[in-house]
């Protein structure tokens, strides 16, 4: 995918979102402003998403011939997808099969969705990966010395099923607890990395980076699998060496992966002044990044995305950074079940506020500890 200056201008398209979520709710917005016809599919009928397009069904994301199908049968031009790891190998395949724009390829689609796949395909002799081993049974636990170390299923996303172990009897309580999420069953433990944590939000165009930004990301620290709790810009806990550190092993992640163009997320955490990687995804976050950089320094990466993804279209100019004041994400949370009371949040002179539930809406189970309701960005 090459690119060009110029005035950025949408041509009226049919775009498919996969999903229907709280997440999806910002492209789906951005599509229907630019005036396109908007498609989503979800594997159940319910989700904010869906009753801002224009045309739903229940289909299965991660069936990649049904999403196909459905693609050809409505004539879609665009498939896209925000914060889900499980939608990006079915994007990049369909629209490698009929020719549609995509960012990356199948084969970097799947690896970075497999955790397992990820850190083998990295190499033991890149400095940014951390030890790890597969599992497979119950039994492969025993070949694992190192605690506290992180269990997590392969496949999964949004921190379900990821435990920290102290121990082997840990493992044996939350074996089944970790593999009920994963639809390979298989899991994988990491060494644990105590250190601060930080999320690098990247654009890449023609294999070059033209764009980074590094938010703290900060979690909470009474549940397991890092649920996260707030991303503040700029970063408290990085000096201008340990960003050199960190751009050093951006490029050389999306080197070895072969993207060439779009969005890329990682998740990096630092130990003994050296930044290791945690996760990396080949499009946006799953948190509103996106908007917490805007209010920084004006670079509006959705925005980019689709008119890069959609008309093939880039101005560099729209990287350029303006940064203003400190600014946080936080996260309105509640536990699965309860009845959203939004008048015991005291959120006050918010710069951006949305709530994910109405009034005494019940909280949905998704990673069955503590729910996000709802989010607001403010001035730190």
């Amino acid at each position: 995918m090459k690119y060009s200056l110029g005035k950025l201008m949408f041509k009226r398209k049919k775009i498919l979102i996969l999903g229907v979520g709280n997440l999806q709710v910002d492209p789906i917005r951005i599509l229907k402003d630019g005036n396109h016809e908007v498609h989503a599919l979800s594997y159940k009928d319910e989700g904010p998403g869906r009753a801002f397009v224009d045309k739903f069904d229940v289909v299965d994301i991660v069936d990649k011939e049904s999403v196909k199908k459905y693609v050809l049968e409505n004539n879609i031009e665009v498939l896209y997808s925000i914060g889900s790891d499980i939608a990006m190998p079915t994007i990049s395949y369909v629209s490698e099969v009929l020719d549609l724009p995509h960012f990356v390829s199948f084969k970097t689609a799947n690896t970075c969705q497999n955790k397992w796949q990820l850190r083998s395909y990295i190499g033991d002799d890149f400095n940014g990966n951390i030890p790890f081993r597969r599992i497979k049974s119950i039994n492969d636990i025993q070949y694992w010395k190192n605690y506290p170390c992180v269990l997590k299923p392969v496949d999964s996303q949004g921190q379900r099923g990821v435990f920290v172990l102290d121990s082997i009897a840990d493992f044996y309580q939350y074996f089944e607890k970790s593999l009920k999420y994963s639809k390979s069953n298989e899991l994988i433990v990491e060494n644990f990395i105590n250190g601060p944590e930080l999320s690098i939000n990247v654009y890449v165009v023609d294999g070059t980076i033209v764009f980074i930004q590094t938010t703290d990301r900060l979690v909470f620290k009474n549940y397991p699998g890092g649920l996260v709790k707030e991303h503040r810009i700029p970063s408290v806990f990085i000096s201008n060496e340990m960003e050199l550190k960190i751009l050093d092993l951006v490029k050389f992640v999306v080197n070895k992966l072969q993207i060439l163009n779009g969005p890329v997320y990682f998740q990096i955490k630092i130990i003994d002044n050296s930044p290791k990687l945690i996760e990396v995804t080949p499009r946006l976050d799953g948190c509103h990044i996106w908007r917490l950089i805007k209010e920084y320094c004006g670079v509006n990466l959705l925005e980019i995305t689709f008119k890069h993804l959609i008309d093939n279209t880039l101005d560099l100019e729209s990287f350029k950074k303006n940064e203003l004041n400190p600014y946080k994400l936080t996260f309105l949370n509640e536990k699965p079940g309860k009845n959203v009371n939004r008048n015991k949040y005291q959120v006050k002179n918010p710069i951006y506020l949305e709530w994910y539930y109405n009034q005494d809406e019940i909280v949905r189970p998704i990673n069955n500890y503590f729910e996000k309701i709802g989010y607001y960005i403010k001035e730190c």
